[in-house]
């Protein structure tokens, strides 16, 4: 039944349909390479070889070697792909940001409580925000989504120490580094404008992230996101 289908020649409706989605391959394509790919001749030869890709498809079609369903499915399952790989290498390059953002944090929260701070709040901070940027960083380059950092690792080993999994060790590196980016955006810092001698006044300091830009809160809010994420990913574990 299903070779009979093949063999019967599509009306023009039908390669219309197909060219149409075809077209919005193409076109998300460019878009998607847009975003990613700063070199113009690789995003050149991406979007060339994608579009050969959708016309091949639309060939298949008019030449009865593929239904019009399973051309759409092909175009969908394409452009599904090209989607999830968008999504991982956008998850990875904010993780890398967040973790060069977390590592200034931790620096200038040492700096500003000359010391006091440093050990619970300052060094935990750049060692997550560290791994966050190796993690992250490696993942890009390597195409992969799976990469373990030192720390993560460290988490891990303490975790097997002392009975528990990997997911275990993830949930509890996942909720430490909630807790650290949420320290670091509400603490109170002094104002910029703050006098020095009333910087021992609680009216001249303010919260953290109203200081913050709106590119840095939104890395904040994004890679908090992605955590929350994995979080409820592990616990379905």
């Amino acid at each position: 039944m299903n070779s009979k289908n093949k063999s019967q020649a599509p009306t023009f409706y039908d390669l219309g349909v197909v060219s149409q989605a075809a077209a919005k391959l193409t076109n998300y394509a460019c878009a998607i390479s847009a975003r990613h790919l700063q070199d113009g001749v690789t995003r050149s030869i991406f979007n060339r070889e994608v579009a050969y890709y959708a016309r091949s498809i639309v060939s298949d079609v008019e030449q009865g070697k593929k239904t019009v369903a399973e051309g759409l499915i092909e175009i969908k399952k394409e452009q599904r792909s090209l989607l999830d790989q968008s999504i991982t290498i956008g998850r990875n390059g904010i993780g890398a940001v967040a973790g060069a953002l977390q590592i200034a944090t931790g620096a200038g929260i040492c700096y500003a409580s000359v010391g006091t701070l440093c050990l619970v709040a300052g060094v935990p901070l750049m060692a997550n925000g560290a791994n966050n940027l190796y993690e992250g960083g490696h993942n890009l380059v390597t195409g992969r989504s799976d990469t373990v950092g030192p720390v993560r690792t460290a988490y891990q080993s303490v975790a097997s120490a002392v009975g528990h999994g990997e997911r275990e060790a993830n949930m509890a590196y996942g909720a430490v580094d909630i807790s650290l980016s949420i320290y670091s955006t509400v603490r109170h810092i002094y104002k910029p404008d703050a006098w020095r001698l009333f910087r021992y006044l609680d009216s001249d300091r303010i919260r953290a992230y109203k200081t913050m830009t709106p590119t840095s809160l939104a890395a904040e809010a994004a890679t908090d996101a992605i955590t929350l994420k994995q979080l409820h990913e592990e616990s379905k574990k």
